[in-house]
Order: C-alpha cells, then structure tokens, then sequence
C-alpha cells in the first residue's frame, strides 16, 4: 500500500480567529508569530500553495516596543510613482500618525510577494486601541 501526504485544498481548509494582545511586545517578536499563523505553519495541514492560515486580530497596536534606536532611526519608504515622489517616515512618526501601520508593515514583510500572500495580508485585522469589531467571530485569545 502507498502512502503519501496528504495536500489542502483551498476548500477544505477553515481559518480559526485569534485575538493578539501587542501591549508591550517587541514589533519583530509579534510579527514572526503572527506571520506564522496567517501563513498556516502551524497547521498540521499545511500546504506551501494553499492560503490554510487563519484570522488574526492584533489589539494595543499602539502600545507595542521597538528596541534599541529605532524609535528614531527605522525608516519606512514608499514611492508614489512620480519622479522625486520618494517619501520617508520614522517608526516614531508613524506610531503618531498611524500605529496600526507599524505592525500591519512588519507582519506583510514576512509573507510571500505573491497573490497568495496578499490573500493572506487581508486575514490580518490590525487596532490601535483595545477594542475590536470582530466579536460575533468569536476569537480564541492567542498567548505569545
């Protein structure tokens, strides 16, 4: 008799919801978790073609830590397509002006630069504050 691994279809496969709390984690440390889940490593039916990650909301965005100097010195660029449209923002600025973004940029710098990974970049539900509108999904709070 054969045998052989079994592979996910993209029907089979049913993402579960998870609530992170990023009160004073470190950005990178949260991120790599939380990559990892959208991404479905920790499923025991994990396939490299299949989107088998689940949801993960990420409360207290705001409140997450960088270490070192790079409150100061971390850098986020993005182009607007026109020449000289070349745009810089600290990570110290952008937690002032968008904190979600800081988590949102480091968690879609992990996954792949396909169109599979940016079905699962959409799994991913991102607050500055406490609260959340995703309550009658029922998340599982997840502990890193």
């Amino acid at each position: 008799m054969k045998k052989y691994t079994k592979s996910a279809k993209p029907g089979e496969v049913g993402g579960k919801w998870y609530v992170v709390d990023a009160e004073g984690m470190v950005l990178g440390r949260l991120a790599t978790e939380v990559a990892a889940r959208l991404r479905g490593k920790r499923n025991p039916m994990f396939t490299p073609h299949v989107d088998c990650g689940d949801f993960v909301i990420v409360i207290n965005a705001d409140k997450v830590r960088l270490t070192g100097r790079k409150w100061s010195q971390k850098t986020y660029y993005s182009h607007s397509g026109y020449i000289g449209g070349l745009k810089s923002i600290t990570a110290e600025k952008l937690r002032e002006k968008r904190p979600e973004d800081l988590v949102r940029k480091a968690v879609q710098g992990m996954l792949p630069k396909t169109p599979l990974g940016r079905s699962m970049n959409k799994k991913l539900k991102v607050y500055a504050g406490s609260e959340h509108p995703h309550q009658a999904q029922q998340p599982e709070s997840l502990e890193i």
